[in-house]
């Protein structure tokens, strides 16, 4: 149902919006970035970027699901062509919707725009992307804030991360509680999907979708003489 909406979002938004995803963690073992090719997740059952982490993740996944168990994994969805200007700086905040509607798929535990909680870390000169003028045109010479700042975006790819957590369901048994307080033993019978953060890979590209489209609606309908407008199909 996501993803049938994410491809409706995606004919508002037109061509010239590019939104692709990518599994970048597997459990606890990350991609190479110095690797990343979006050709590559075309190529592999993951989604990877790297052709040398997916190779590993196979052996790795299959360990996994022998032994009953499950693993988490990070996805990270891109999103090239946005114009500037779409957002508020307070209730209409366009990585606060974003963030909102990753946390609404199931499993999801965590989202970051841009560096994330990596920023904690870093300086303020560090942190910030500076701004200049290049052949009459605004250019940014770091992307920190993931395409989006005081909630409004930059014109700079959006960068989003979420987390999915480990199946639940798994194999080995666990210790529960049942509705008349005995502590009871849960095993989980029949299918079990070691890991379903690779199947949130297209649904992550769907709801940044439908946010994108969402936000791009809302801003030609405020400022309908905007050129902004010429995006959109007028019939």
């Amino acid at each position: 149902m996501r993803v049938a909406a994410g491809a409706v979002a995606r004919r508002v938004l037109g061509n010239a919006v590019t939104i692709r995803a990518a599994l970048i963690q597997m459990g606890p073992h990350m991609i190479d970035r110095a690797a990343w090719d979006w050709a590559a997740t075309e190529e592999n059952p993951f989604f990877c970027p790297d052709r040398a982490a997916a190779a590993a993740w196979e052996e790795y996944l299959l360990g996994i699901r022998k032994s009953g168990s499950s693993c988490g994994a990070v996805i990270e969805v891109v999103a090239e062509g946005m114009p500037p200007g779409l957002g508020a700086p307070i209730y209409a905040k366009l990585d606060a919707d974003i963030a909102s509607a990753l946390m609404g798929i199931n499993a999801v535990k965590g989202v970051e725009i841009g560096d994330g909680f990596a920023a904690a870390s870093l300086t303020g000169e560090g942190n910030a992307d500076q701004m200049r003028m290049r052949d009459g045109m605004v250019e940014f010479d770091a992307n920190h804030a993931g395409g989006i700042l005081g909630g409004i975006s930059t014109g700079q790819p959006i960068v989003v991360r979420f987390a999915v957590k480990p199946t639940s369901s798994i194999l080995t048994p666990r210790q529960g509680v049942d509705r008349d307080g005995h502590e009871v033993e849960v095993v989980t019978r029949g299918r079990h999907d070691p890991c379903v953060g690779i199947r949130a890979v297209p649904v992550g590209e769907a709801m940044v979708a439908c946010v994108l489209a969402d936000h791009l609606l809302r801003h030609r309908a405020q400022n309908p003489g905007a050129a902004i407008s010429a995006r959109l199909p007028r019939n």
